[in-house]
């Protein structure tokens, strides 16, 4: 387990640490449920994309906010150089407030609102069109307000990411981006736009993606639209956006890729298209979330409820899908680590219940573990990326506190919400009080 988790370790004590910091005292510091970061690791994944891609030369790496938007996660990055790739207004507010410079970021989102598209230009942000109809919506805003914006199209490239059917977003039928019958309509009525910049192109195949072949042919389709472009438009774009989705080890036996890995199959290729469509180097874009911060998170929660029944024993605990939904929505696969007995040898098996009332409330099934006991504290592992930013209040149970760790020490950087959380933003008509 710690082979391809290096920040993981067990102490003399015989609990699981992360990034040097006792994951049993932070649960009784800070109460559990509890999200638990590691900084350094975090830096570590990304430098790992940032030095796999360098001897391309121009490349940008942005952040896909989507996996974790937490305030602290946005500013490590921006200490690293990193841009973001950003989906609505909400995460391009994060962003920003952030400091991650507009320059930088990307708005990636599909069905963008009006209001969305407004807020994108006044920003001076990348705007990744989606459709025809929202490029149609876009020039009516610069038209009327006047105003310069830079944009690329999210090219569908028709190419299978071999990955779970909630996560795959190039395939022929998909909701996102531009088919490829349609790319040249698109650029060439923004070419005819006076106010849009246009500046480069996008794809994003999926995400958790475990091989290198859905990138090679995806990537030679959009090289191969580049090249299209040029001879029908003479169009010479400026950057070129490969999207994301590199997926991570969440058990030892799963495949997986290395950002090396995908740099050598791709960086080839591509000087290949450059040179068959001579076409001038663009920039890279490349666009990880889960790679750089999936498994810096863990999710600690308390066993309250050991229960046995003639079919399995149950350990309930204080955490249910309404902070960990990947388990419930996608039947996703977690690691799970009895932290304050981590150096003890596994006796039963067990299926971690959570604390709601639905049936698929399951965060683990028939796990084999040391013999679980009430107030044992459960590390969920592998829960950085589409933890916490798929929260939810649901049961009227409020949202967990969470903490970052830096070189063994820890941080509060979100408060554990209240029940008065639970009435914010509510209104009771006069007529019912």
């Amino acid at each position: 387990m710690f082979d391809f988790r290096p920040h993981l370790g067990i102490n003399q004590r015989g609990h699981l640490t992360m990034g040097g910091a006792d994951l049993v005292e932070l649960a009784e510091k800070f109460g559990t449920p509890l999200y638990v970061y590691d900084e350094q690791r975090i830096r570590e994944r990304y430098r790992e994309f940032r030095d796999a891609f360098a001897s391309y030369g121009d490349v940008l790496i942005c952040y896909a906010c989507k996996a974790n938007t937490s305030l602290a996660v946005l500013s490590i990055l921006r200490d690293e150089g990193a841009g973001a790739d950003i989906v609505s207004e909400g995460e391009l507010y994060l962003a920003l407030k952030a400091g991650i410079p507009a320059e930088k970021i990307i708005f990636t989102g599909n069905n963008k609102t009006d209001r969305e598209l407004e807020r994108a230009v006044e920003a001076g942000v990348i705007i990744n069109l989606d459709s025809l109809h929202e490029l149609e919506r876009l020039i009516e805003i610069v038209e009327a307000r006047k105003a310069e914006a830079r944009v690329s199209f999210r090219v569908n490239p028709e190419v299978s990411p071999e990955t779970h059917p909630h996560l795959a977003t190039g395939l022929r039928e998909s909701k996102f981006g531009i088919h490829e019958e349609a790319v040249l309509r698109a650029y060439e009525r923004a070419l005819a736009c006076s106010y849009l910049d246009v500046a480069g192109i996008h794809m994003h195949i999926g995400s958790q993606i475990t091989s290198t072949e859905p990138y090679v042919e995806a990537t030679r389709r959009l090289f191969d639209i580049m090249g299209r472009l040029r001879r029908e438009l003479g169009l010479e774009l400026e950057f070129a956006d490969l999207g994301g989705g590199v997926g991570i080890r969440y058990s030892a036996e799963q495949p997986y890729i290395t950002p090396a890995q995908l740099a050598g199959a791709l960086l080839p290729l591509i000087e290949e298209k450059l040179a068959e469509h001579s076409l001038p180097k663009p920039r890279l874009l490349l666009e990880p979330g889960r790679y750089i911060v999936g498994d810096a998170g863990v999710l600690l929660a308390r066993v309250y409820t050991v229960k046995t029944t003639p079919y399995r024993k149950f350990a309930g605990c204080d955490a249910g899908f309404n902070l960990l939904l990947r388990p419930a929505m996608y039947g996703s696969h977690h690691e799970v680590v009895v932290a304050n007995k981590a150096a003890l040898p596994a006796e039963e098996e067990v299926t971690i219940a959570g604390n709601l009332c639905e049936s698929g409330d399951l965060l683990a099934k028939h796990r084999r573990l040391p013999r679980i006991e009430k107030g044992d504290v459960l590390a969920i592992l592998d829960a950085g990326a589409y933890g916490f930013v798929m929260s939810s209040q649901y049961n009227s149970r409020p949202r967990c506190a969470e903490v970052l760790v830096n070189r063994g020490m820890a941080e509060l950087i979100r408060y554990a919400e209240d029940f008065k959380d639970l009435l914010e933003k509510q209104l009771v008509p006069e007529r019912l009080r």
